[in-house]
């Protein structure tokens, strides 16, 4: 059965910790996804593309971080994830790592929410020094989430903006994405394997593994009594 012909327009949400406006890490992430939707064209799909700017979402992470209170507008964003075919996380690098902005969102995220979800990074830097940032840190954070980090990254120092060879990256790892889409991956895991992942009560919007809550146990946690 091909999952394509059957999920033929994909819904791509861009991610970008970029604080500046306009900023090279959202210049990136727009990159990517401009390659992603004209090769994604060129083979008959369709993509709609949403965008969460995390500096506009600074103060509803930190109170989410320090109370567990999920915001309405933090709440669209997981929404927008949880929607998502694939995904293009774009975070600037800050004394030799992914910003505070960047992995705080992910830190209140669900671990359930992206499993098994297309994932290109990408990252910026004032220096090619911190080229390995992407790689040595981001895809571990990514590999935690069980997300399906696509395998070329992205990094862009200012010296690459010229150079011919950040752009063959972008359009291989944009179609790595599309590819990966297209396989449908994501869905197939969550629709014929998803319980034989360990869940956390709570997670996934409430996807996770069915819990019998009618037993002496749950019951004195909630403040009842055994039967």
């Amino acid at each position: 059965m091909n999952t394509a012909q059957e999920h033929d327009t994909f819904k791509l949400v861009v991610i970008s910790a970029g604080t500046s406006d306009p900023s090279s890490t959202r210049l990136l992430a727009d990159r990517a996804a401009d390659g992603v939707v004209a090769l994604a064209a060129a083979r008959g799909h369709a993509v709609t593309v949403g965008v969460i700017e995390l500096r506009e979402l600074s103060s509803d992470i930190a109170t989410a971080l320090t109370s567990q209170l999920i915001t309405p507008k933090l709440e669209q964003a997981i929404a927008a994830l949880a929607e998502a075919d694939g995904i293009i996380a774009a975070a600037p690098v800050y004394k030799a790592g992914a910003s505070g902005l960047f992995t705080s969102f992910f830190h209140v995220l669900d671990n359930d929410l992206i499993i098994a979800k297309p994932v290109i990074l990408a990252a910026t830097a004032g220096t090619a020094r911190h080229a390995l940032v992407v790689d040595d840190q981001m895809r571990a954070l990514f590999a935690f989430l069980r997300a399906m980090t696509v395998p070329t990254s992205l990094f862009a120092a200012p010296e690459d903006w010229s150079d011919t060879g950040l752009g063959k990256r972008v359009d291989r790892a944009a179609l790595e994405l599309v590819l990966l889409m297209e396989s449908g991956f994501a869905r197939k895991v969550r629709d014929e394997s998803w319980d034989s992942y360990q869940h956390e009560f709570g997670s996934a919007g409430g996807t996770e593994l069915t819990i019998d809550l009618d037993t002496d146990l749950m019951r004195l946690a909630t403040g009842g009594s055994a039967a």
